[in-house]
């Protein structure tokens, strides 16, 4: 009697490691593009390459602005965009200016990394950007906590004052390493 009991207990063990975990529906993509502004902190790494900056990024769409600065508070570049016209300005703060027909090109100009500043409108609020799939990881209350999206994966990270908006992202695609840290939202 007691070998049949320890033969389902077994049974039932191990039926419990084989089975996949339960994961919380995914979070569903945002139907409008939301107006912010965020300052914040960003550091780029691919390989021994490394850069940090300041940023100052308002989204009004189709436009947005986004300001760089040295972590000392230094102007270093300031990128424009209008994502209904496809058009993008660069103006640095030796007076170059350049334009592009993407975010890509110009954030490597002006931080030598590319920072997927379309999807990183919806991302930073910690939803996947919509019109493209994706597969999204949430915690027991729905927040993301990974996002694979567009070739990048976003890890979250939310600070206890406001635990419904990510304060922390980290942004991976093949070699590139891209942090932000949200400092406030306006």
């Amino acid at each position: 009697m007691l070998r049949g009991a320890s033969a389902v207990i077994a049974a039932f063990v191990i039926a419990g490691c084989a089975t996949s975990p339960v994961v919380a529906p995914p979070i569903a993509p945002a139907t409008g593009d939301t107006p912010f502004a965020i300052d914040g902190r960003l550091s780029a790494r691919r390989a021994s390459d490394a850069v940090t900056a300041n940023f100052t990024w308002r989204h009004a769409p189709p436009q947005d602005d986004l300001v760089v600065t040295t972590p000392l508070g230094q102007a270093v570049a300031e990128i424009s965009g209008d994502q209904s016209a496809s058009r993008y300005e660069l103006r640095m703060a030796d007076g170059r200016r350049e334009e592009a027909s993407d975010w890509g090109r110009l954030t490597e100009r002006a931080l030598g990394a590319p920072v997927p500043v379309q999807g990183l409108s919806a991302w930073i609020g910690g939803m996947p950007r919509p019109g493209a799939p994706y597969w999204v990881e949430p915690d027991a209350t729905g927040r993301a906590t990974v996002l694979r999206q567009d070739g990048w994966e976003i890890v979250y990270g939310y600070a206890d004052d406001d635990p419904r908006l990510p304060s922390r992202l980290q942004l991976t695609q093949g070699d590139l390493e891209i942090r932000i840290v949200v400092l406030r939202r306006r």
